[in-house]
């Protein structure tokens, strides 16, 4: 065993920030834009020493199929799950390989993720797809989204269609409402600027 074994993990989540609006409140919160979030890992074990083995390598399983090798290592994930990352050391002196030395639980599931897909420009009359992707409130049931597309129509919806009316820019927000349990936030919001021509 690794006298001392410290791998330092840190999670690189590049998320939007969230803005909690009141209970049936559209207007009055500024909503941010969306941002991609980026499910990456950092992982460092530069500080694990074992005197009697002398030079160690360090291979990184990171749970997606994913091998990479070093004291340090980086990592950007695909899919939004849980994943367990394993060190397996080797002694180079020896080729002696410890299987599993460290395991390290990464969950991309618990996150508020707020995002929504449509297009930047649109024709009057012409009915626009918005997708609110992966958009989640973890710690919220019966999670609803709800669209406010600023020309004085709402709906709710994971994925809706709109056609505008008029020509303008209007910023669209998307709304994520949930109930309990009471870390459940009431309500978030991300917007996003269409702009509709003639």
């Amino acid at each position: 065993m690794l006298r001392s074994l410290r791998v330092l993990c840190g999670l690189l989540l590049l998320a939007s920030r969230a803005v909690a609006q009141q209970a049936g409140d559209t207007l009055s919160a500024d909503c941010p834009q969306p941002r991609l979030m980026e499910m990456c890992v950092e992982l460092d074990a530069r500080r694990a020493v074992d005197p009697g083995a002398g030079p160690l390598t360090f291979r990184w399983n990171m749970g997606d199929g994913t091998q990479l090798t070093g004291p340090v290592v980086q990592h950007c994930y695909q899919l939004r799950k849980s994943y367990t990352i394993q060190l397996d050391v080797v002694e180079e002196a020896t080729g002696e390989v410890r299987t599993a030395e460290k395991l390290i639980p990464v969950d991309f599931t618990k996150e508020i993720v707020l995002n929504f897909r449509a297009v930047d420009t649109v024709r009057v009359g012409q009915a626009v797809t918005f997708d609110a992707l992966d958009s989640q409130l973890p710690l919220c049931k019966n999670v609803v989204v709800l669209w406010d597309f600023r020309d004085g129509y709402v709906t709710n919806g994971p994925q809706v269609q709109h056609a505008f009316r008029r020509p303008g820019q209007y910023a669209v927000r998307m709304s994520l409402r949930g109930n309990g349990p009471d870390a459940c936030p009431s309500s978030h919001c991300v917007s996003r600027t269409v702009v509709v021509i003639p």
